[in-house]
């Protein structure tokens, strides 16, 4: 049976213009959200950056040997060895490791739909568009639902026999605390822990048909090199003990997150050994980073908006297929600049409400700059038209 399948649509003109219409009211839905986006953004940002700076200023470098009762609610730094004295066990599968938390990532050989459409105008503002839907067998750690399928036969996907899970484990310390399942959740799985030839040899007893260790993982099925559709491989990975940095209020003997005046709420969890002043860099530099992934979302998100307001103008000029090609250029072109106007406005805006003070100081400077060029234009002028000119 061939894996891919090709239709044909047609939409007449008024269709087309009626879909445009309604596509007008979404654009203006978007351009709002997003722009509402922004304003939150740069709000969000500066009361981020007020909170981290307020705990830099307020933070205690502890002594993890030691629970102070001093420092019961305050925010506190503590670094040292993290361990965790039960190992965490993945009983379904009969793996126990040494670490904080084990991972387990299951995958299944799946058939996966990818659609391609590509469309045509024709003389009289009509669009026909061709969809191609193929087939493709692949690994993925998600379910696919092949009963949503465009062609159903001969693709089908059976039900997932297990999943993905996450096990903690227990009695944890550092030091004379006990951190919370809170604290370890936040520390990452970037150990992988490999699959051994004999814990395969035990696994066969626990779960029905062949299993056998490949590349470090179970892998349930037959033939590996040849996976079949249905088949699963399990794979591990560890957030190990060790060393590791936490930034958060003292609750006893756990650590919990600390609420700043500013408005957010502050627990840092880090591997390895940092101090104090490294991690709230850190995290100042994320929160400029984050700042700019938004801005950039939401910039893309109004462009797109104005582009569906602009619409029902190229489907009207598609009725000359050439003729609304040009004006889709240009609708795009305009979505562009008025896209580049809007969003730095809607940014000194939201910098006028949450930052007042150096928004004031910056159109002073900019006022400042603009009055001095044009006094030293205007002293350069008259200088030019008494100079004598030439014989």
């Amino acid at each position: 049976m061939s894996d891919s399948y090709t239709e044909t649509t047609r939409t007449d003109w008024s269709t087309r213009i009626a879909a445009s219409i309604k596509g007008i009211g979404a654009g203006i839905i978007l351009a709002g959200l997003a722009g509402y986006g922004l304003f939150w953004n740069e709000g969000s940002a500066v009361q981020t950056a007020k909170s981290l700076a307020e705990g830099a200023g307020l933070v205690a470098n502890i002594d993890a040997a030691r629970v102070d009762p001093a420092n019961e609610g305050k925010l506190v730094h503590v670094t040292g060895e993290i361990k965790a004295g039960v190992r965490p066990n993945d009983a379904e599968f009969g793996i126990a490791v040494d670490g904080l938390r084990l991972v387990r990532t299951v995958e299944m050989f799946q058939w996966r739909e990818d659609k391609k459409v590509e469309s045509g105008k024709s003389v009289g503002g009509s669009e026909e568009a061709t969809t191609t839907y193929s087939y493709k067998q692949i690994w993925s750690s998600s379910p696919i639902n092949s009963q949503e399928f465009k062609i159903r036969d001969g693709h089908a996907n059976p039900a997932m026999r297990y999943s993905g899970a996450t096990f903690n484990g227990g009695d944890v310390t550092l030091g004379a605390f006990r951190p919370g399942e809170h604290v370890i959740g936040m520390l990452p799985d970037n150990e992988g822990m490999p699959v051994e030839a004999a814990m395969a040899d035990a696994l066969r007893a626990r779960v029905h048909g062949p299993v056998q260790a490949i590349d470090g993982r179970f892998y349930l099925g037959e033939n590996p090199s040849q996976p079949r559709i249905g088949d699963i491989r399990i794979s591990y990975h560890i957030a190990p003990a060790g060393p590791v940095s936490i930034i958060g209020q003292q609750s006893g003997s756990d650590f919990t997150l600390y609420q700043t005046k500013a408005g957010n709420r502050i627990l840092m969890v880090k591997p390895g050994t940092m101090s104090a002043v490294d991690m709230f860099s850190d995290a100042q530099r994320e929160n400029v980073i984050w700042s700019w992934i938004v801005r950039f979302i939401c910039a893309f998100i109004i462009f797109i908006g104005f582009k569906l307001i602009l619409d029902p103008i190229v489907v009207i000029a598609d009725v000359v297929p050439f003729i609304g090609n040009l004006m889709g250029a240009g609708a795009a072109l305009v979505s562009f600049i008025v896209t580049a106007v809007v969003v730095p406005v809607v940014i000194a805006v939201a910098w006028l409400w949450y930052r007042p003070m150096v928004s004031l100081i910056v159109l002073a400077v900019g006022a400042g700059l603009a009055l001095g060029l044009r006094m030293l234009a205007g002293r350069r002028t008259p200088a030019q038209q008494a100079a004598p000119a030439t014989a």
